[in-house]
């Protein structure tokens, strides 16, 4: 990787964290604060993102810039597993067990329907 390459990346990083920041406080609006909808839809729309991205990007610079970069600093695992635990905290297993399935479950399913499409483009 150039140096050039890794600054773009450090770049598309910042830019997809605040990306997530403005869907998550958007979709939270709507939605309020009872269920996680925000950092869901972040993670889902990334992870279709990435498998839309990966076969049809011509050379691996874009790949590390699009997909470590910008979609990684998009999406966000951490925030998956703290707000599942914070949901477990408060005594609601129902919801912190259909938020943990919701997000792997959705995420892996997004990412195939990206990667299908890609292809096919």
């Amino acid at each position: 990787m150039t140096p050039l390459v890794f600054l773009a990346v450090v770049v598309a990083g910042g830019v997809g964290a605040a990306l997530r920041f403005v869907v998550d406080v958007a979709v939270r609006r709507r939605t309020g604060e009872r269920f996680p909808w925000g950092i869901l839809v972040v993670n889902l729309t990334g992870a279709f993102a990435l498998g839309l991205v990966t076969p049809l990007a011509a050379d691996e610079a874009w790949r590390w810039i699009v997909g470590t970069g910008l979609l990684g600093g998009y999406t966000t695992f951490s925030a998956v597993a703290v707000t599942t635990a914070l949901l477990a905290e408060e005594g609601r297993s129902r919801a912190a067990t259909s938020y943990a399935v919701a997000s792997f479950v959705g995420s892996v399913l997004a990412a195939d329907l990206g990667l299908a499409l890609g292809r096919a483009l």
